[in-house]
């Protein structure tokens, strides 16, 4: 198995954290490019929008640097060190934008929480299905869905059995 490029979706939840944790792991056992994707979710920006009276354009430049000071404070967070880790912030439906990214950057893996702030609502899950579960169906690049108690802080620096 090569991985050269490994695609982290993040929605800043204890999950997409524990996902990450993961993808440290596999990159440094692989040497692998990180890339920490965020895709701000256009059906909640056009409701916000809706609700505020304010042009979807209006909105989208506070979004977007917001996202990206919430992707460096996760970085922060998760001490990334000594891996580089690329930053992206995309818009529109998360599974859509996580599946063509992963596509249009030919990655070799997508790692992703297995939920993440919208929880799993089992109606929501009936009816729409989680965005992991999404972006398993479009890809067809392997995805790992990290269940939030699978990675453990001191479990990166470890080396393998």
């Amino acid at each position: 198995m090569d991985l050269q490029a490994v695609l982290v979706a993040t929605d800043f939840s204890e999950c997409a954290a524990a996902a990450f944790q993961m993808a440290q792991i596999l990159a440094r056992r692989f040497s692998s490019k990180l890339i920490l994707l965020h895709v701000i979710n256009e059906r909640l920006l056009e409701q916000l929008s809706g609700h505020l009276g304010k042009p979807v354009d209006a909105l989208l430049p506070g979004f977007r640097k917001r996202a990206q000071q919430q992707l460096d404070e996760f970085l922060k967070g998760v001490k990334p060190r000594p891996l580089e880790v690329e930053t992206m912030v995309a818009v529109g439906l998360p599974f859509q934008e996580i599946a063509v990214l992963a596509r249009d950057l030919a990655v070799d893996l997508v790692v992703m929480g297995g939920y993440g702030w919208g929880g799993r609502g089992p109606l929501e899950e009936v009816f729409f299905g989680s965005t992991a579960e999404k972006v398993v169906r479009l890809l067809p690049c392997p995805v790992l869905c990290v269940p939030m108690a699978t990675a453990r802080p001191d479990s990166a620096d470890r080396s393998p059995a």
